[in-house]
C-alpha cells in the first residue's frame, strides 16, 4: 500500500510530503511514474512530494496516515533506510 504524511517538512519556500510503500519498492516506483513524480524525489525509500500534490496524491490512492504511523509501517516493512546510511 502507498502511504503518504502531512506535508509538514519545509524546504525550498513551501512544505512537503512524503510517499513510500509498505510492501515494495517497485510499488512505490510505479505509483511516483503513474502519478509523474520526478525521480529526482526518491530518496532511498520515500519520494519528496510538495503540498500542492498532495490531494492528486490521495485521489490516486495514496492513504494519508500520521507520521507516526507513516515510520512505523515503514520500518515493519523492512525498506527503511536509517538516517546514518544516507550520507
Amino acid at each position: 500500500m502507498i502511504l503518504i504524511d502531512q506535508p509538514i517538512w519545509p524546504a525550498h519556500g513551501t512544505v512537503w510530503a512524503h510517499i513510500v510503500s509498505d510492501s515494495s519498492l517497485e510499488e512505490l516506483h510505479e505509483f511516483a511514474a503513474r502519478a509523474g513524480i520526478p525521480e529526482r524525489g526518491f530518496d532511498r525509500d520515500h519520494y519528496d512530494v510538495p503540498a500542492r500534490s498532495w490531494n492528486d496524491l490521495v485521489a490516486l490512492g495514496a492513504q494519508p496516515v500520521g507520521v507516526r504511523e507513516f515510520v512505523r509501517r515503514l520500518e515493519a516493512s523492512g525498506l527503511r533506510v536509517p538516517q546514518r546510511d544516507r550520507r
